[in-house]
């Protein structure tokens, strides 16, 4: 046995418990940081080659354990820029030196250039709507922008795309008058005339008047060649510019100007859409087009009814900017509409508990955590996204303090084995006496 030994392992085991103690001093010292995930010290002995007669003591090492993975409490904020996540995922944000990193730290606030920074500086990284709605980059960080919520003056936005859809009476009677695709008075009684508001480039609202008139009675199959499968019926389908209706008489007709669109429309023998569903409005007054989808009408027995959803956006100023649970940024306008802005992902890794820990309350990926996965929010296990709302760090105080307690009684421990070997060695020194 050697006396050296035992008191280089009692240093050990004091290197140790200091190790433990400052863990503690770190949990203790950001139990009110925003997202901060404890740490833990591991102990694992540590044995030197002995004999049967002669034994060596070894010692102890330490390692630290980060609990990642573990979910903090949610607490609600007055800011709609705070956001926690209410799952897995990582929040991507650009440290000071550009370089992307992950965080659970949601404590969001604009800076002087409205970009979304938290509470140590990184921002926060998202996808643009610029060219449309965004896609994944899933094993990187490749298209994300700065997420900025700046939205100053009006926004107006043309019709490009819409939908209509709804029912056509399978009742009607076939026309017998002028159609409507005539442009002239008076116009078959046997019509439907519904209307749809779109958006010119100036934010102006335009009315569409769209009329349906049944023109064909259902046909029935015919084995060909070439087959032919049986229908329930045939409308034709006319668009107007509202403004350019007759301003006397009974009706519209004439209009001062031709249709904007004109189609035909053909059901098969359980009233659903067999021709194409497609048609444009091309409006010679506005210099725009308007690509509809008419596919979702049926014809049923059943009263006429529709529904239009135009793409596009009155001039409006910016009310408000909000983040959904699916990470998507909206801007919203005085006029009640939203558009959205950017979409914010979230990331993770394999093992999140092994990832390396920095300044900031950020982490990066290595070899043990495994490569980075983007997603966004709610889909591929992914959490959710709750905006006026913060993660809590994970601290236990009362198992901080206890582990505090132990920490001291053990380094106490191991200071009285090294004062004993210390006591040992001068009776050895004090035997040549």
């Amino acid at each position: 046995m050697s006396i050296f030994g035992s008191m280089k392992t009692a240093v050990s085991g004091m290197n140790a418990q200091a190790n433990r103690l400052s863990t503690v001093a770190d949990n203790i010292a950001n139990a009110n940081t925003t997202g901060y995930k404890a740490v833990s010290t591991a102990f694992s002995s540590l044995v030197l080659p002995s004999t049967s007669g002669n034994y060596n003591s070894g010692g102890v090492q330490t390692s630290v354990r980060q609990s990642v993975s573990e979910q903090g409490d949610i607490s609600y904020t007055t800011s709609s820029y705070d956001l926690a996540i209410s799952g897995d995922g990582f929040f991507i944000v650009q440290s000071p030196d550009g370089v992307p990193v992950l965080t659970r730290a949601g404590d969001f606030t604009k800076d002087p250039e409205g970009n979304l920074v938290n509470s140590a500086g990184f921002k926060l990284m998202g996808y643009s709507y610029d060219a449309g709605a965004p896609a994944v980059v899933v094993n990187g960080f490749s298209g994300l922008v700065p997420i900025n919520v700046n939205q100053s003056g009006l926004t107006a936005i043309a019709s490009t795309t819409g939908t209509f859809s709804g029912n056509l009476n399978s009742n009607a009677n076939v026309a017998t008058g002028n159609l409507p695709s005539s442009n002239t008075a008076p116009i078959t009684a046997d019509t439907k005339q519904m209307s749809m508001v779109g958006y010119d480039k100036l934010g102006n609202t335009v009315q569409y008047d769209f009329y349906f008139t049944k023109t064909a009675a259902g046909t029935p199959a015919s084995p060909g060649p070439p087959p032919v499968a049986a229908t329930s019926g045939t409308w034709q389908v006319a668009v107007y510019r509202h403004d350019d209706a007759a301003t006397g008489g009974t009706s519209s007709f004439p209009y001062s100007s031709a249709a904007v669109g004109t189609t035909t429309l053909t059901f098969d023998a359980n009233g659903k859409m067999a021709s194409a569903g497609a048609m444009t409005l091309t409006d010679p007054v506005t210099g725009g087009s308007i690509a509809m989808d008419v596919s979702g009408f049926t014809q049923l027995a059943s009263e006429f009814a529709g529904s239009g959803t135009p793409n596009g956006q009155a001039a409006s100023p910016v009310k408000d900017v909000t983040i959904d649970k699916d990470g998507t940024v909206y801007a919203k306008y005085a006029d009640g509409t939203s558009k959205p802005l950017y979409r914010v992902p979230l990331a993770t890794v394999a093992s999140p508990d092994n990832m390396t820990l920095m300044s900031g309350n950020v982490y990066s990926a290595n070899g043990q955590s495994g490569v980075t996965v983007t997603g966004f929010p709610q889909t591929n296990g992914f959490g959710s996204i709750q905006a006026g709302a913060l993660e809590s760090s994970n601290v236990d105080l009362a198992g901080e303090l206890t582990e505090m307690i132990e920490s001291q009684r053990s380094y106490t421990a191991n200071s009285k084995v090294f004062q004993t070997g210390s006591d040992i060695m001068d009776v050895l020194v004090n035997l040549k006496r």
